[in-house]
C-alpha cells in the first residue's frame, strides 16, 4: 500500500513538473511570436548557438541560456519587449557585451535576453561642458575613438572593452579609478526602462549637471544594480581633458610587502598618481609570456602620471624616492606612446594571459577592496592562502584604491579544485570584511557572491534592498536570482 502511494505521488510530481514545463514553453512561444511582430524577425533568435552565447559571461559559472534572444534598436522597442515579458510573466536578462565576471548575464530561469548591442549611437557630445550621452551598445573603446580629435576622453577602463551602460549596471572601475573615480562618480543621468515597460530619466529628462540636491539619488540606485531593477537605455557621462603630458613606469620589488607598502605610502603622501597597479610574480610571468614582455619575475608596480611636464617630473621623482626606500629594484620609464600602449594593453589582457597558463581551463575570478592601510597584510595573507589551497592564482590589483583581484585558473570539471577555489573565495571575502572592506570592489555580486553580500550589509540592509526590488519589480522578472539571495515575492 505504501509502495503504491509512493509510486502514485512520484508520478503526480512528474506529471505536475511536466505540466509546469509545458506551460512555461507555451508562454515563451507566445512571447516569441509577439516579439517578432514588434521588433522584426531578424531581431529575434531562438537558435541554440545564439542562446548559449548569451547564457554566460567570462566567469566560471556554467552556461544557462535564455529561451530567446532579442535585439531591440530603440528605447521604444526595449519598452515594448519589457511590456510583453511583464504581461506574460516571462523573466528578462539585460545583455551588453557579456564581459562580466560573476555570472550576471546567465539566464537562471530562462526567459528573454535583451541584447542592446544594436543601440550603439553616440547621441551628444558637449565639449564645453565635458559630458557625453550614449546609447547602451556603445563600448568604451568606441567612445574614446570617437572623441580622439576633441581633446577629451572617458577614463574608466575595466579590462574588457565593455559596453558603457553595462559598466553603469555593474558599477565598473579600472586602472584609472584612483585619479578619475569609478562609474559611480562619472554618471550624470540614466534613461532606464523599468520592469513594467515605463521609462524614467533618473536625473530628469535632459539634465546633465555635475551636482544636484533635488530629491533621491535615483541615478546611483541604478549604477551597480546589475540589471535587477531595469534596462539602462541611455547614459550621460562625464568627460575629461586628455592630459598634457603622461609618463608610465615599471618597478620591481624584492617582496609583495615592499611593493604594496610603496603603493600605500604613495597614496598616503597625497601624490596624484593616475594609475598604480600591482602584479605579483605569477601575474608578471603570465603577462611576459602572453604579451611578449621581459619584466623581472618579481612583485611589480605599474604606474602612470598625468599633468604638465613639470608636475609629472615632480611626482615621478617623489614616487621613485618612496620606491627606493622600500627596496625598489629600479624604474623603467616609458614616454613613447607605443610603449605606454603596449604596457597598459598587457595589463588589460591580464585575464587572458592567466587563462593561457592552463589552456582549456577557465578563470574563477574574484575581487575585494579594503582600506588602503590594510592592503599589505591582506595581500600577504592571500598569497599564503593560495599556497594552502593548492591553486594557481595570479594576483593583480588597483592598489591605489585598495582593490585587488585573484584570477584562479582551474579545470571546471575538477570538482575538488572548484570546491577549493570557492572556499578560498569565501575566505578572501571574509578577510576583507573583517578589516572594514567589501567583498567586491568592481566585479559585482551577480550569482557568485550572494552569501558574502548578506554578511557585508546585514539582515536589515538586505531587507531594505528587497523592499526596493519589490517596489520596482513586484513580479521578480528582471534578472532573477542575481544580487539578492533567494529573492521571492
Amino acid at each position: 500500500m505504501l509502495a503504491t502511494w509512493r509510486i502514485t505521488r512520484g508520478l503526480s510530481r512528474i506529471i505536475s513538473r511536466h505540466q509546469s514545463l509545458k506551460a512555461a514553453v507555451d508562454v515563451e512561444e507566445a512571447a516569441v511570436n509577439r516579439l517578432r511582430s514588434l521588433i522584426g524577425e531578424k531581431n529575434v533568435s531562438v537558435a541554440m548557438a545564439v542562446r548559449e552565447q548569451h547564457g554566460r559571461d567570462e566567469s566560471y559559472h556554467a552556461c544557462m541560456p535564455p529561451a530567446v534572444v532579442v535585439w531591440p534598436t530603440s528605447t521604444e522597442q526595449v519598452s515594448d519587449v519589457v511590456r510583453v515579458c511583464s504581461e506574460l510573466d516571462v523573466p528578462m536578462v539585460p545583455f551588453g557585451s557579456g564581459t562580466g565576471l560573476e555570472g550576471g548575464v546567465n539566464a537562471l530561469q530562462g526567459g528573454v535576453c535583451i541584447d542592446v548591442s544594436k543601440m550603439d549611437e553616440i547621441l551628444e557630445v558637449n565639449d564645453e561642458d565635458l559630458d557625453v550621452t550614449v546609447e547602451p551598445g556603445v563600448t568604451r573603446h568606441a567612445l574614446n575613438s570617437y572623441l580622439r580629435d576633441t581633446g577629451l576622453w572617458f577614463p574608466v577602463d575595466p579590462g574588457a572593452d565593455a559596453s558603457l551602460c553595462g559598466m553603469c549596471a555593474t558599477s565598473a572601475s579600472g586602472t584609472n579609478a584612483v585619479r578619475y573615480g569609478t562609474m559611480r562618480e562619472n554618471v550624470l543621468n540614466l534613461e532606464v526602462v523599468l520592469p513594467d515597460g515605463t521609462v524614467v530619466d533618473t536625473a530628469g529628462k535632459g539634465r546633465r549637471t555635475r551636482k544636484t540636491s533635488a530629491g533621491y539619488n535615483l541615478t546611483n540606485l541604478f549604477v551597480g544594480s546589475e540589471g535587477t531593477l531595469g534596462v539602462i537605455t541611455k547614459a550621460t557621462l562625464r568627460l575629461f581633458g586628455i592630459p598634457e603630458e603622461s609618463s608610465s613606469a615599471v618597478c620591481a620589488f624584492p617582496s609583495v610587502q615592499a611593493a604594496v607598502d610603496t603603493s600605500t605610502q604613495v597614496i598616503q603622501s597625497g601624490i596624484p598618481v593616475s594609475r598604480i597597479e600591482f602584479l605579483d610574480e605569477v601575474q608578471v610571468d603570465a603577462c611576459n609570456k602572453f604579451s611578449n614582455l621581459s619584466f623581472d619575475l618579481a612583485p611589480t608596480l605599474l604606474l602612470e602620471f598625468h599633468g604638465s611636464r613639470s608636475t609629472v617630473d615632480e611626482h615621478t621623482e617623489r614616487v621613485a624616492e618612496i620606491a627606493n626606500d622600500n627596496g625598489g629594484l629600479g624604474f623603467q620609464w616609458m614616454s613613447a606612446p607605443e610603449d605606454k600602449t603596449k604596457l597598459w594593453k598587457a595589463r588589460h589582457d591580464a585575464l587572458y594571459a592567466d587563462l593561457a597558463l592552463r589552456p582549456g581551463c577557465r578563470s574563477y575570478s574574484t575581487d575585494v577592496c579594503v582600506p588602503i592601510s590594510k592592503l599589505p597584510e591582506v595581500i600577504v595573507a592571500t598569497k599564503e592562502d593560495i599556497t594552502e589551497f593548492r591553486l594557481i592564482s595570479p594576483i593583480i590589483g588597483h592598489v591605489g584604491d585598495g582593490n585587488f583581484h585573484c584570477f584562479i585558473v582551474l579545470d571546471p570539471n575538477d570538482d575538488d579544485e572548484v570546491k577549493r577555489a570557492r572556499e578560498f573565495g569565501l575566505r578572501l571575502g571574509r578577510r576583507a570584511l573583517a578589516v572594514g572592506g567589501t567583498c567586491t570592489g568592481e566585479h559585482g555580486i551577480g550569482q557568485g557572491k550572494l552569501e558574502l553580500l548578506q554578511e557585508e550589509i546585514g539582515d536589515v540592509g538586505v531587507a531594505t534592498m528587497r523592499r526596493i526590488k519589490q517596489t520596482f519589480d513586484p513580479k521578480g522578472l528582471m534578472n532573477p536570482g542575481k544580487v539578492l539571495p533567494g529573492f521571492t515575492i
